[in-house]
């Protein structure tokens, strides 16, 4: 099981065994982070504790437990244990960060396993007549369970219409997801008492703030929690963009004591607005700046990449979201930790990009489609809850989770914006002050008015007066929408057009001031050729879910430019690669990256 989840030389592992309980656990991490320390265990060590992930408490806390007589390093997760011991009941709600882990207290004769409130630190479970078999990775659990190599045709219809597999469940069939907010614990029995320490109704019911109340407490809550985020034995980077959410972070960091270098994702073609701008806020925050650019070496290495995307996140995310993972491991040679401003947006302004939607239908057979249809039903039941749950409670651990499994395999990822103390505050703002970027604005200035001089990529702050703004800010939407409309996200309708307009080179005009990545036309060339050799081959063509003379005339339209079917190309390319990893025979891409390779 561990095998099938060391990706990478700097990986550490171990195990811990009772066998007298029956527990056995193994784990892996990064050298160095902040579990690279398992496991776990309190000066009697009558509790021993494996985790994953990292936890954030302030500084006082740690110190006050140290005033109690225990010893552990601040730095990282050898306090935990002490805190559990303390406080067995009150523990799991004091957690604070994206973590999962298992609990042997043999004071009790007692195992418990859990993990974060959003779940985003994802534990895969399977129960069978050998006992409960859990990890963090789906392919440890296919590794040594060779019947759970089965795809479950609902999640498939989920995946191709929302992009991910809904309600805790996986693409496999018979394993599942622990919800988040989970402490379930083993019976003498033999059964388990599967309790969940948070739900979020709690924050739901919160009592609003009125007035400038919200943004008073908003300033006050970043002076304290960001500094947790720079914290650790490991160097960190912030990964900057052209946005307010990574400015936000940056108005709370002291540019002149702390060294922490910056980053933007970009292309080789030209410099994005995230590039141009990010410059701009790390020079005015007195910090370095560096440009991971995304070009001809990835091209010629996406066969690869894309394979080892869908091992690492088990099709969580697509082969198109590879360039995550080459860029991703040029950012650990920057610093092992990457703070990001993720689900800043979602929180503060309200947006809401998780959506379902119909693929071509003809690409399916009729009876799986069914499936596709029942999806977008499902989805529209799971969204009606308030915006904040569903970002941080369905579209975190859901949607987000294969982008998340994929940057932790090459790095430590950090977002305050998931911090619980921050997202509860979040939960007492008004709705309006959650429908724009005013807060954002006005907190930026407050901390760090130089960074509201710099303009966004979408047209926000600046020096100009309020008609210019608007002017910028309507400039820019139109822009965003017009590369969007040319490149990933262009109509069918609009693609018969398309081969005439390249004889005007609009491409150098409107693409690449918001995107790096240009997938469409690189379908249609530099990787037109992987295309074809995966999606029309003959296992690919095979599959009973497909419809193989209208998927082998998609390709070819697709690759001729006539029309655009990169969203569902991506997935069944992603889910043909899952087959072949997983499903026809498992492949262990560890061992072939060690040169011993062997399928099971």
């Amino acid at each position: 099981m561990i095998g099938t989840m060391l990706h990478e030389p700097f990986y550490r592992s171990g195990l811990y065994a009772n066998e007298e309980l029956g527990v056995y656990a193994g784990w892996v991490c990064h050298e160095g982070s902040f579990s690279d320390c398992m496991p776990v265990a309190n000066e009697e060590r009558n509790v021993f504790m494996v985790v994953s992930g990292e936890n954030f408490i302030d500084r006082s806390e740690l110190r006050a437990l140290k005033s109690r007589g225990h010893e552990f390093n601040e730095e990282d997760a050898t306090a935990l244990v002490h805190l559990y011991e303390e406080d067995p009941g009150g523990f799991f709600r004091e957690l604070n960060g994206l973590l999962s882990g298992v609990i042997v207290d043999l004071r009790e004769n007692r195992v418990t396993l859990f993990n974060d409130r959003f779940g985003s630190h994802r534990l895969y479970y399977h129960e069978n007549q050998e006992g409960f078999l859990f990890s963090s990775e789906a392919k440890s659990l296919l590794r040594v369970c060779p019947e759970l190599r089965e795809i479950d045709p609902v999640a498939l219809g989920e995946y191709f219409s929302c992009g991910c597999v809904l309600e805790n469940r996986s693409l496999f069939k018979n394993l599942k997801i622990l919800p988040g907010g989970s402490a379930w614990t083993c019976l003498r029995s033999g059964g388990w008492e599967r309790k969940r320490y948070f739900t979020p109704e709690e924050w739901e019911n919160s009592e609003p703030l009125e007035g400038g109340e919200f943004c008073r407490q908003l300033k006050e809550n970043l002076t304290r929690v960001i500094p947790r985020y720079l914290q650790g034995r490991q160097p960190v980077a912030v990964s900057l963009t052209g946005g307010l959410d990574s400015r936000l972070i940056m108005a709370f960091v002291d540019g002149k004591s702390a060294r922490l270098p910056c980053f933007t994702f970009g292309s080789e073609n030209r410099d994005s607005l995230d590039v141009s701008i990010s410059r701009q806020v790390a020079r005015a925050c007195s910090q370095e700046h560096t440009v991971l650019r995304l070009g001809e070496e990835f091209l010629s290495r996406f066969p690869e990449e894309a394979l080892r995307t869908v091992y690492i996140s088990e099709g969580g995310l697509s082969a198109c979201g590879s360039y995550e993972l080459y860029l991703n491991a040029k950012a650990r040679e920057i610093a092992p930790v990457r703070l990001t401003g993720n689900w800043g947006s979602e929180l503060l302004r309200g947006a809401r990009a998780f959506k379902a939607y119909l693929p071509y239908m003809q690409t399916f057979n009729p009876d799986f489609y069914k499936h596709i249809e029942d999806a977008t039903g499902t989805f529209a039941r799971i969204g009606r809850v308030p915006n904040l749950t569903f970002s941080l409670f369905r579209q975190a651990p859901w949607q987000g989770f294969g982008r998340l499994a994929v940057e932790q395999s090459q790095l430590t990822q950090r977002t305050p914006y998931m911090d619980k103390d921050f997202a509860g505050l979040v939960y007492r703002a008004r709705k309006e002050d959650l429908s724009s970027d005013r807060v954002s604005l006005q907190v930026i200035g407050e901390a760090k008015p130089g960074l509201l001089e710099i303009r966004t990529d979408r047209g926000a702050a600046g020096k100009s007066g309020p008609a210019f703004s608007w002017l910028h800010r309507a400039f820019h939407e139109t822009a965003f929408r017009m590369e969007y409309y040319c490149g990933h996200g262009m109509p069918r309708w609009l693609s018969r057009w398309d081969k005439a307009l390249k004889r005007l080179h609009y491409e150098r005009l409107l693409m690449g001031r918001y995107k790096f990545h240009q997938f469409r036309r690189w379908f249609q060339s530099e990787l037109a050729g992987y295309l074809r050799e995966m999606v029309l081959d003959k296992r690919t063509l095979g599959r009973p879910f497909l419809n193989p003379k209208r998927l082998e005339g998609m390709v070819h339209k697709h690759i001729r430019g006539d029309e655009n079917y990169l969203n569902e190309l991506d997935k069944i390319l992603s889910v043909e690669l899952v087959h072949r990893l997983f499903v026809d025979d498992f492949v262990n891409l560890n061992e072939r990256a060690r040169g011993r390779f062997a399928p099971r």
